[in-house]
């Protein structure tokens, strides 16, 4: 049989990874993936390794999750990433943004100081928050679908571990009704051998197994994004 596949990426995750792994002397706009061509090309590699006997996976649905920057503190990167947004949907995929959480300066009373137009004034840069809660929410609900035998998630995030556990879990208890769960992630042994701390995959707790499929600098090349969003 044939598997049909989502793939859950946690977008930041893979694009800042992608970037330390494979291209740390460039630029971070430089290492933009385009979700879509990461889907294909991940269920690709993950096709090309699997052993005789073992079911191929074809993509089925792909879900993006991110944070989305304000447009009262960063207009430009708010409007190329609605800009994104369009064309990655265009394209096929799901996407989810979240807000970006901001630190503002305060006054010696804890105030916030506002500048001359009355707004907030940023301080540090933006965090990403409920992320990893919205990726795991994704697997869980991706797992539950009839129409999906197989979910992977894209992510070196560890907060996503119970996530992995939980419909490893599902799936053994009930496999026809739950997907099972695996998991794609940045492979360069030459970042390996530099102690990259981004090198590796994520795991299941322990003593689950699930399938990891490594991306190399191919899988990179043929997953970036080339558009010009400016």
């Amino acid at each position: 049989m044939t598997l049909r596949a989502s793939v859950v990426i946690d977008y930041q995750n893979v694009h800042l990874t992608a970037y330390d792994v494979f291209n740390r002397r460039g630029e971070r706009h430089d290492s933009l993936i385009h979700p879509m061509q990461f889907a294909h090309r991940s269920i690709a590699e993950r096709n090309r390794r699997q052993r005789e006997g073992y079911a191929l996976a074809t993509l089925h649905r792909t879900i993006v999750c991110r944070g989305l920057p304000h447009a009262d503190y960063d207009w430009e990167q708010n409007r190329r990433c609605l800009d994104q947004k369009t064309e990655w949907e265009a394209a096929g995929a799901e996407v989810h943004l979240r807000d970006l959480k901001y630190d503002f300066e305060r006054d010696a009373r804890g105030r916030p100081i506002l500048d001359i137009h009355g707004k907030r004034i940023p301080q540090g840069r933006p965090r990403e928050k409920g992320i990893d809660v919205l990726c795991a929410l994704a697997c869980l609900r991706e797992a539950a679908r009839i129409d999906v035998d197989v979910v992977i998630l894209a992510s070196r995030d560890t907060d996503l571990v119970p996530a992995l556990d939980e419909v490893y879990d599902h799936h053994t208890l009930e496999p026809q009704r739950y997907a099972r769960i695996e998991t794609a992630s940045w492979h360069n042994p030459t970042a390996q051998a530099e102690g990259n701390r981004h090198f590796g995959s994520l795991r299941a707790t322990s003593p689950r197994r699930i399938w990891n499929t490594n991306l190399d600098r191919a899988c990179y090349e043929a997953s970036l994004d080339r558009r010009d969003y400016r």
